[in-house]
Formats: C-alpha cells, structure tokens, sequence
C-alpha cells in the first residue's frame, strides 16, 4: 500500500509540474518591418471539461519597444496554449489573430505577428480603345508582401468597360497591379507596381 502510495506520488508530482516553454514574442509591421512596440500581449491555456472550455491566463503584458517579448510559460498535460497580441490601431491587416503553441506559427518557440495600417485606393478601369463587345479586360491588385491575399480577386469585364470603383481601405505598403486586355483574339498583358498610401489607379489601355 505504500508502495502504491509512493508511485502516485510521484506520477503527481511529474504530471502537474509539466514541462517549461520559453516564448519569444514578436509583432512588426508586414509593410515596413518596423516593430511595434506597447502592444498589449496575452497567453492563455484551455482544457475541456464535462461543463466545457475552461481557460486560464498564463501571461501577459505589453511589448517593448523593440515589439518584443520573452515569457516562459510552464505547461501541462490535457490544456491547450495559446497567444494574443492586440493589434493596433487602425489596421487593415490580420486583425484578432490567435497563435497555437505546436502549431506551424510556433518557430521553435517565436510567434510572429504581423499587421499593416490602412490606406486609401480609388481604382478606375477605362477600356478607352475598345473594339466591340468582345473585348476583355482582366484586372488584379496584390500586395507584394501578403502571399496569397484573398481580399481582392482578379476580375473580368467585357466590351467597351468603364468604372471607378468607391473609395476603399486595404493595407499600406508596396502593391502590384496587373490586367490584361484581348481585342481582336489578341491579347497583351501590362503590370505595374506603386507605394499605396492615399491613391487614384487608372487602368486604361
């Protein structure tokens, strides 16, 4: 019985003291690479119980003025780690994003958070030497800095298209814009790349 005793001890001991994680976290401009720093930054742990999640805040803090933080977060078996960092004001860019310990985010053990203030896009579309109603346009803007931005898709339009489009927020930062106009079973392709901040792009061919 002692014995017994003794080995869930022990198994106690072990299994609540878990197992320590050093944290490095990170928060900087996408555009720029400047850091930010005064972010506010939270850790917190979860568990499922027979009543549902239950969280726990692990750390938290503000980052300094490199947009760094180091915390060491000790973690234990069955709960699920997890970290926050506020983003700022005015950002166009991943806005609420939560990063998993474990997960593809977690560089052996440094989280990067990445965000990008707003700017100010009036896009105008003008097939001015349009041949007939077989003519297409195809126009796309992407950020240089964002892989795989989804916000805006390329679009198509045929005929004799003309447009400006409302006034809209998209990140800050280094952009490309693209379209390719077919008239008469040709086609030619045109690119061009700009710094958007507040900014009229005309697209005419």
């Amino acid at each position: 019985m002692k014995k017994l005793f003794f080995i869930s001890l022990i198994f106690f001991i072990l299994t609540s003291c878990g197992k320590s994680k050093e944290v490095k976290i990170l928060a900087k401009n996408a555009a720029t690479g400047a850091p930010y720093a005064g972010l506010e930054y939270v850790v917190v742990s979860s568990r499922t119980t027979a009543n549902g999640e239950k969280y726990r805040t692990e750390a938290n803090g503000t980052l300094n003025s490199n947009g760094e933080a180091m915390v060491s977060i000790k973690q234990k078996s069955g709960r699920t780690y997890s970290i926050r960092v506020v983003e700022p004001e005015n950002t166009c860019y991943n806005k609420q994003i939560t990063r998993f310990f474990d997960s593809p985010f977690d560089v052996n053990g440094t989280f990067t958070f990445e965000f990008a203030e707003c700017a100010y896009l009036t896009l105008s579309v003008n097939n001015v030497n349009c041949q007939g109603a077989t003519d297409k346009i195809v126009f796309d803007l992407q950020p240089t800095y964002i892989p795989n931005y989804t916000n805006i898709i390329p679009t198509e339009k045929l005929g004799c298209y003309t447009n400006t489009f409302s006034e809209s927020m998209i990140p800050y930062g280094n952009w490309e814009a693209k379209w390719e106009v077919t008239r008469g079973g040709i086609t030619t392709y045109h690119d061009s790349l700009f710094l958007l901040m507040k900014m009229n792009i005309l697209i005419s061919q």
